[in-house]
Order: C-alpha cells, then structure tokens, then sequence
C-alpha cells in the first residue's frame, strides 16, 4: 500500500507530478491575462463608453477641448470662445452636445 505513496521504490507517479499543476498554473495565468488585456481594453461588459479624451493621431487635446480649457482658464472671452467655436464646428462638423452654437 505504501509502494504508491514512496516515489524511490519504482512504484507511484514519481516527482514529475510536480509539473501538472505548473502546467494548470500557466494556463489560468494566460487566460487571466488575455481577458485583462481585452476586457480591459474596450470597457468590459455594463461600463458606458465616454469615446476618446484625445484624438487618435497624435494623442493631443481635440481643439474643441482645448478652446474650453482657455475660455475657463479665462485667457478667452466669451465672445471670443463662440466665435472661435463656430469655426471649429465648420471645420470638424462636431460641436458640443447641448451646446447652441
């Protein structure tokens, strides 16, 4: 009964038992970091996608975000911001949402 259990006896699984939980192991592992590398990367069930921060050429501010940014930084006025807002949407054909233009 024990020559099962004794590894050094020639009976028994031997010490390459070792190595299937090693595999299983590697396996959650990849699978764990496939799905973070997907769901991660396009929001994952139940989250609201808000779109892009940033334009996706260059990574840099949209200019309608930018135009923003100044008129509440105060460098603008608000004549000045609309103005310049209504360029923009001629350009871009986007505006704000809500946003009478």
């Amino acid at each position: 009964m024990f020559e099962l259990a004794d590894p050094w006896s020639g009976g028994g699984p031997g010490p390459w038992i070792l190595f299937v939980p090693f595999v299983w192991a590697l396996v959650i592992v990849g699978v764990v970091t496939l799905l973070r590398r997907t769901v991660g990367r396009h929001g994952g069930p139940g989250r609201q996608f808000r779109g892009p921060q940033y334009s996706a050429r260059t990574d840099a501010p949209s200019p309608v975000a930018v135009l923003g940014r100044r008129f509440a930084a105060g460098e603008i006025d608000e004549e000045e911001y609309w103005r310049r807002l209504s360029v923009l949407e001629e350009h871009f054909a986007a505006g704000p949402k809500g946003g009478a233009a």
